[in-house]
């Protein structure tokens, strides 16, 4: 049995592949299969490490984002994805594996044409609230869909939603819930007072960087403030910060990194009453995970509308509020801190909204799916 995993070009299109290859190897253990071959066909992975901890093999094929901008951009990005499909259709002719499954983006487009042109089965995952263009375009002749948000089938042809499962977002084993204990002591915070997470994402966010920033000495009088600032941001970030609190008695009750490894992940998680964060669907659903109300904040809608979808849509189930950069101010952030902070029962409930949107088996519902897909294909 061959499997195909296809998609990326971020870490919200890369990281649900591996959720899925490792609940295959959990369900494979449990019903005695032999363990599929694995094989990442796309554009250069966003995690090789992953790949290589889960023995998939890596076949390269060129992909680029679809242009619309202009004639010539569009021409310049139709050329590597033409060879992106010679090339997939080389390495599928080679492999013929019993399914591929997409997590969509344009990493995904090559692979995915020639799978149809091979006539091999393919089921597609969207994490968005609004479906992607190439989640849009193969739907049509995927076997299966699976969405994360509600929303996200309502955005399919209605003749196609029969094939569609929302199975909520895969997420890692590794980061899926939080230490319970000894967070405190592992980030030498004070236990005595609340602890506000903020979540800048891995490349961080300038916008939100300087309004927790600007609001920083009246944050820590009240809470820990633990703030994922970005790599690249981090030495900004510490410098403003150190001059900030400078005066301040209460200077230890903010850490900043720029990337937390999965443990800090999962200690800071343990402690948080409250999470800041943007509105990638990873985020959201690992939000979700931990059973923390959140303030979402999502990237203007002008760069990207996939995370003002995904936050509003998270909002809606009584979750999370929304911030929306542009009304984005120290006041703002602070205001709706104390709000939530101040009212118990309020983040209470959407402490029980947040569990019930976060579809903790979400990896082993979409395995299940490839492997009795794979089987049905596999040559008796």
């Amino acid at each position: 049995m061959r499997i195909v995993l296809t998609g990326g070009g971020t870490g919200g299109h890369f990281y649900p592949l591996i959720a899925v290859a490792e609940a295959m190897e959990d369900l494979c253990a449990e019903r005695t299969l032999v363990e599929p071959e694995l094989y990442y066909v796309g554009p250069a992975p966003f995690d090789r490490t992953a790949l290589i901890e889960h023995d998939i093999v890596y076949r390269s094929s060129p992909a680029a984002g679809l242009q619309r901008s202009s004639l010539l951009r569009s021409i310049f990005s139709f050329i590597p994805n033409l060879i992106g499909v010679v090339r997939s259709l080389w390495q599928l002719y080679r492999l013929y594996p019993d399914v591929v499954l997409s997590t969509g983006g344009y990493a995904a487009f090559p692979t995915l044409w020639a799978a149809r042109i091979l006539a091999i089965p393919i089921i597609i995952y969207d994490a968005d609230a609004t479906p992607g263009r190439v989640s849009l375009w193969s739907a049509g002749f995927a076997r299966w869909i699976a969405v994360a948000h509600p929303d996200a089938a309502k955005k399919f042809p209605e003749a196609l939603r029969k094939k569609i499962a929302n199975i909520g977002h895969p997420i890692r084993q590794e980061i899926e819930g939080f230490a319970r204990e000894g967070g405190h002591e592992f980030l030498k915070l004070d236990a005595s007072v609340p602890t506000i997470f903020v979540m800048g994402g891995s490349q961080g966010a300038q916008a939100i960087n300087n309004v927790v920033l600007d609001t920083l000495i009246d944050l820590v009088s009240r809470y820990n403030v633990v703030h994922q600032a970005g790599k690249a941001n981090l030495e900004e970030v510490q410098g403003i910060a150190g001059v900030v609190l400078k005066d301040s008695r209460y200077a230890d009750r903010y850490r900043a990194f720029g990337l937390l490894n999965t443990l800090a992940i999962r200690m800071t998680a343990g402690i948080s009453s409250l999470v800041v964060a943007r509105a990638g669907s990873g985020t959201v659903f690992e939000v979700a995970s931990w059973n923390i109300p959140a303030i979402l904040i999502p990237i203007p809608i002008d760069v990207s509308h996939d995370q003002t979808e995904n936050a509003f849509s998270y909002a809606r189930s009584g979750a999370a509020i929304v911030i929306e950069q542009e009304n984005l101010t120290p006041h703002v952030l602070s205001a709706e801190i104390d709000r939530l902070m101040q009212d118990a029962p309020l983040r209470e409930k959407m402490s029980t909204a947040a569990a019930a949107f976060a579809r903790p088996h979400a990896a082993r519902t979409l395995a299940e799916i490839v492997l009795e897909t794979a089987l049905a294909h596999e040559p008796v």
